[in-house]
């Protein structure tokens, strides 16, 4: 089990190494535009959701055009994305829904409500994930969360700030907001989406390349014991 001396300062390591990450938005965006962009945002990095976003707002008018266009024309604007169909169906569904439910695309009445009962009321929404909800939370909201996506949930639990055993998603995320003070929330976010990126692969991932390798304890057994399978990535931190 990692000890939170040794979580703190993989924690350090990760953000002091990791590239900063341009800001995107003067303000952050409104709860709409945030929940499009956590649509985007999930298993891709920055730059990744970043391109998408943009595609989506510059090729189309506003997003009650987005919402009667076709799914290929999205998944176009979305290219560059892993499973881009799946997202533009739920890019669909999302803007869908709420127009059938409010007659506008303008969620920004929840902030009033409140960080917990805002989210509440976001993860009823057929598109919406714990992902995109803490994305929401974390950017818009104001709330402490931590996005948990697949590739982090996998960089976090090589870099041993996560158990190996822990296998439920809300529990992995409170963990993480426990050992992540909220201030570094969004800037943790960033940093272990482009460590996954570049280094972190499923398979077959760069160890020996990444800059986190003196600190990992799944980087450190690999690379000594040059070992190329899997599941020896994935070892219980000393």
């Amino acid at each position: 089990m990692a000890t939170t001396i040794n979580k703190q300062r993989i924690l350090l390591q990760l953000l002091t190494v990791a590239p900063p990450v341009a800001a995107t938005e003067e303000a952050p965006l409104p709860v709409l535009e945030q929940f499009i962009y956590g649509l985007c945002r999930e298993d891709a990095t920055p730059e990744q959701a970043h391109r998408a976003f943009k595609n989506l707002r510059e090729r189309f008018y506003d997003w009650n055009e987005v919402r009667v266009s076709a799914s290929r024309e999205l998944e176009d604007a979305m290219a560059g994305l892993s499973n881009a169909e799946g997202r533009a169906q739920r890019l669909l569904k999302f803007l869908q829904e709420v127009f059938e439910t409010t007659f506008s695309f303008d969620l920004d009445g929840l902030i009033k409500k409140g960080v917990k009962q805002a989210a509440k009321q976001l993860t009823r929404y057929q598109a919406a994930n714990d992902y995109v909800g803490a994305w929401v939370v974390q950017r818009t909201l104001g709330g402490h969360a931590i996005p948990l996506d697949q590739s982090t949930w996998r960089a976090a639990r090589r870099m041993g700030l996560l158990e190996i055993e822990m296998e439920d998603l809300e529990a992995a995320r409170a963990s993480l907001e426990h050992s992540i003070p909220k201030a570094k929330g969004a800037e943790f976010t960033d940093a272990i989406s482009i460590v996954a990126e570049n280094h972190c692969w499923e398979t077959s991932p760069s160890c020996g390349n990444c800059p986190l390798a003196g600190e990992c304890p799944s980087a450190q057994n690999c690379v000594s014991a040059g070992i190329e399978s899997e599941s020896a990535y994935l070892v219980k931190p000393r």
